[in-house]
């Protein structure tokens, strides 16, 4: 079993950053892929970002893409999403997910999810 837990939301002014961050405890964290997804009240889970096992390749959903930067560091078993020029969109409760076992950009595909942590960007 794994468990991730997220931190680094909070509250920012549109064009602001913020970086989330994703610590995994439990097994090998460089066994994983991992992706951000995020939730808008109201809205499905939609996919952010994925990054490969190794950090060899990494995607974004098209409205983040030149934005927001998906990191992993197995070292310290701890994932990133870097997000720059942030806009009153994206706010959302975000959750970081590891192990894809199909088609990453389906949150049904994946094995283990943090608790999530908003992120509220004000206009």
């Amino acid at each position: 079993q794994v468990q991730l837990v997220e931190s680094g939301g909070g509250l920012v002014q549109t064009g602001g950053s913020l970086r989330v961050s994703c610590a995994a405890s439990g097994r090998t964290f460089s066994n994983y892929d991992m992706g951000w997804f995020r939730q808008a009240p109201g809205k499905d889970r939609e996919f952010v970002a994925r990054i490969s096992r190794l950090s060899r390749s990494t995607d974004y959903t098209d409205s983040v893409k030149g934005r927001f930067s998906i990191s992993k560091d197995n070292a310290k078993n701890t994932g990133y999403l870097q997000m720059n020029s942030l806009k009153p969109e994206d706010t959302a409760v975000y959750y970081c997910a590891l192990g894809s076992s199909g088609p990453y950009k389906s949150p049904n595909t994946w094995a283990f999810w943090g608790q999530g942590t908003q992120v509220t960007v004000s206009s």
